[in-house]
């Protein structure tokens, strides 16, 4: 049975607003307050929140019905949501899940980004869920667990694209991001701001020939254009996260900046501004926004051109900024103390291809399709390792290690100036990137690969083994 503890990160709805809520909500569904600037049309995901230091929850896998943006379209879903509900913990928890396969295929799991164990009943993504099986996890997560947002998927070879854009994704919250923040900013509202895209056809997410060039239904936690409200003055925490199966966005809030303080769950060493942000497949970045002029802007992805396809301009969400006396809350200059792996000793340099059989149109690594028996990089516990990733292919690949995260060094051969560790880069086309990883903590059985899931369940994966 679920068990669900209050929020404290959110501030707290009146005692007469919050009964009335509970009575129109399910047991395991947790209420979301807000600020009062923040009580707009703006959905958030159902949050499922440890109590006692545990997370039960039940995720069931079905095909069927789901509502998208008002529309509703046969989907393949965690609970019948097509984003998954939040996992809400802290350091030093676990997370106890069980995940009902009622799908006519195999089906299984990936806590993505976590630095978890990748054996037993963990982030084991060579578990197989058969059609009308039940699998138990337990992820326990460190002490010392980075605090910022991740998120879980399908990772079931080859049905990982069609599965993820049907809707089997949702996020993870390793909570304690707040408390590194200044405490005026401790208490800001926090939302999830989910991005996934779907094609469909004759009322059904596609299955089959899922065309990543293709035109496609943006959502921002599975609505189309959402508002969103905030103050002039006003600062919040947005997790900003592509859950989807293949496509890039450039995200951009007209007149705003985003201030990054996290990226890929891990808080930063040098918070830094943009004015517009590129996210792969698979990225997050968590970001404070402070409200500007009163107005309404928009909330859009740009053009984006990842040389294999070109993804328009969309709009993505409606912000209106409510006028205000706030004044702009002091940013913070960091979040973190570096951890630099520069100044490290590397045990292991490697050098790993990607490329595209244009033949065959498989996509390959080292030459080779993914084969889960087959051992490509044998790592000794411990070891930091330096890793060379070249691309041989004329388009952009994400690339995504489980288990450890890693430092970016240097991108085309030019120094990168990273703040934080993260667990995915893009790789430009043509291009290179040198990146160090330290193998830490655990030992066992993994994958790296291209996370435009088409890629990967054409081949472009590979097997990592850790050992004493």
């Amino acid at each position: 049975m679920l068990t669900v503890a209050p929020l404290n990160r959110r501030k707290a709805l009146s005692v007469a607003a919050a009964a009335l809520l509970a009575s129109t909500l399910s047991g395991h569904r947790q209420a979301h307050a807000q600020t009062p600037s923040a009580q707009s049309a703006f959905p958030q995901p159902d949050e499922y929140v440890s109590e006692d230091g545990v997370l039960k929850a039940t995720l069931n896998v079905t095909r069927g019905p789901v509502s998208i943006g008002g529309e509703e379209v046969i989907g393949t879903t965690y609970n019948g949501t097509y984003v998954g509900p939040t996992l809400r913990l802290k350091p030093g928890e676990r997370l106890e899940l069980t995940v009902v396969n009622e799908l006519p295929e195999v089906t299984n799991m990936h806590f993505h980004g976590l630095h978890v164990s990748p054996s037993d009943i963990s982030d084991n993504v060579f578990i197989i869920i058969e059609p009308g099986a039940t699998q138990d996890y337990v992820v326990e997560i460190p002490e010392n667990h980075p605090s910022g947002t991740f998120w879980y998927h399908s990772h079931a070879h080859p049905y990982t694209e069609a599965q993820v854009m049907g809707g089997l994704g949702g996020l993870i919250i390793v909570d304690g991001l707040q408390d590194l923040l200044p405490e005026d900013l401790r208490d800001i509202t926090d939302y999830a701001v989910v991005l996934k895209d779907y094609q469909a056809a004759d009322g059904a997410i596609l299955l089959t020939n899922i065309d990543s060039n293709a035109p496609t239904t943006r959502t921002v936690n599975a609505a189309v254009n959402p508002s969103i409200s905030i103050a002039s003055g006003e600062t919040q925490l947005w997790r900003l996260a592509n859950l989807s199966a293949d496509i890039y966005y450039e995200l951009q809030l007209a007149g705003h900046q985003f201030h990054i303080i996290g990226e890929d769950g891990n808080p930063v060493w040098k918070v830094t501004s943009v004015d517009s942000l590129p996210i792969a497949p698979g990225k997050r970045f968590d970001v404070l926004v402070q409200g500007g002029e009163p107005g309404t802007v928009e909330f859009k992805t740009l053009e984006y051109d990842q040389q294999g396809d070109l993804y328009p301009e969309a709009l993505l969400a409606t912000v209106t900024v409510n006028p205000s006396d706030l004044i702009a809350a002091a940013l913070p200059e960091k979040l973190a103390e570096p951890d630099d792996l520069n100044d490290g000793v590397v045990d292991v340099s490697r050098t790993i291809t990607f490329a595209k059989d244009q033949a065959s149109g498989h996509f390959l690594i080292d030459g080779k399709m993914f084969d889960e028996n087959r051992i490509d990089q044998a790592v000794a516990l411990g070891a930091l390792e330096e890793w060379t990733i070249i691309n041989n292919n004329s388009q952009q690949h994400p690339f995504h290690i489980h288990t450890n995260d890693f430092q970016v060094i240097s991108i085309n051969d030019e120094p990168y100036q990273a703040n934080s560790h993260v667990d995915t880069v893009n790789l430009p086309a043509d291009g290179t990137v040198t990146i160090r990883i330290p193998f830490l903590d655990f030992t066992g059985k993994f994958v790296y690969h291209c996370h435009i899931l088409n890629h990967a369940d054409m081949g472009m994966m590979a097997t990592v083994e850790v050992t004493e």
